[in-house]
């Protein structure tokens, strides 16, 4: 039987065998990054390496990028950094920005899961008091990419500064945090094919963070904490290649998208007219529950998930789809599919014939 088709990269990707290879060097060298003898000037040495790697490749200079245990970390450390300003967070982040700012005021999205600037506006206006917002780069589970730099204009012009999660873009399309016009800006290693438990949080070097988490002087003050040396390690070298798709992957995308359709007519893909990640299909499959649809799949070999895989392997009902007013039929039955640069044809093959099996058996059921 042939290798199961993974096709779940947006809750993670493979480890690059590059980053594999930069860890198991990192794991010889014996010294703490804050020691000043010559085995911790030597660490130091790693991990200046690999935040100069993250740097370069985000368009943010050396001094600005802090690490942190993954993207989670640094969402909160992004949002509870700054106390003294007032949330507005748009409706379709992920958890770990939802719940680190469950006080926040809600920034809404239109049907196709594109925030609203024109409500930006009204709320910022509204209050006077200064602000954070947070909003994503390019959603998760629709990969619906935001209007980042025109939000950044909108806050700045308002006095208040911009968060971005960009976790779901790096890798996948271009961005520059000093072009973006960003304050702060999240990044996680095992979404570009570094290791799981690092990540970074980009802070403009004209912006001041309190540390959430207390204890040492690490990271600038900004976080408390031996530094992962072996994974921010990997994680610089997962950066080094963390190029954005070359048409491959859209392609691939592409092609499962209009196979998928062609079997279902009454199918729908969210957020289809809108601009996407390369690599994303969020669809539905009405009458078919989601968890139903990923258990079939697995079963056949394919994986995929249902909404964000970040939680605790839970099945639920996407918030997402729910900003976006998606019938509750819909919001019920979509699945994500996110392909990578180890994707092959065969891959979408595999994925439509079982999806394609699945869609059959539901319909001669309801017939």
């Amino acid at each position: 039987m042939s290798a199961p088709a993974y096709l779940d990269w947006n809750a993670t990707a493979p480890l690059r065998p590059e980053a594999a290879a930069a860890i198991a060097e990192a794991l010889t060298h014996t010294g703490n990054p804050s020691s000043v003898h010559h085995a911790g000037r030597d660490a130091k040495r790693l991990l200046e390496r690999a935040r100069m790697q993250i740097a370069e490749r985000v368009g943010a200079v050396p001094s600005e990028v802090t690490f942190v245990s993954g993207g989670t970390e640094a969402n909160h450390l992004a949002l509870r950094g700054l106390p003294e300003r007032r949330l507005i967070v748009s409706a379709i982040e992920h958890e770990s920005v939802l719940a680190a700012a469950a006080d926040a005021t809600t920034l809404p999205v239109s049907r196709d899961g594109v925030a609203d600037l024109e409500a930006l506006e009204r709320l910022l206006a509204a209050d006077e008091r200064p602000a954070l917002v947070s909003l994503m780069l390019a959603n998760n589970e629709t990969g619906a990419i935001q209007p980042i730099t025109e939000a950044a204009a909108i806050a700045h012009r308002h006095g208040a500064l911009l968060h971005c999660d960009a976790i779901q873009g790096f890798g996948k399309i271009s961005l520059n945090f000093s072009k973006m016009g960003v304050d702060l800006m999240s990044l996680s290693g095992h979404k570009i094919g570094g290791p799981m438990g690092v990540g970074a949080l980009v802070v403009a070097a004209d912006r001041t963070l309190l540390p959430v988490q207390t204890g040492g002087g690490q990271e600038r003050g900004r976080r408390a904490g031996t530094e992962n040396l072996p994974g921010i390690v990997g994680f610089g070298a997962a950066a080094c290649l963390a190029d954005p798709d070359d048409g491959r992957i859209a392609a691939l995308r592409d092609r499962a998208e209009r196979r998928l359709l062609a079997l279902a007519p009454d199918a729908h893909i969210h957020a289809v007219n809108v601009s996407r990640l390369p690599n994303t299909i969020c669809i539905s499959m009405p009458g078919v529950a989601a968890a139903t649809q990923v258990m079939a799949l697995d079963l056949a070999g394919v994986m995929v998930s249902a909404g964000s895989a970040c939680s605790s392997g839970k099945v639920k009902r996407s918030h997402v789809l729910d900003a976006m007013a998606a019938a509750a039929p819909l919001a019920e039955s979509a699945i994500r599919i996110s392909v990578g640069w180890g994707t092959t044809e065969a891959d979408i093959d595999r994925l439509v014939d079982a999806w394609g099996a699945l869609y059959g058996r539901a319909g001669r059921r309801a017939a």
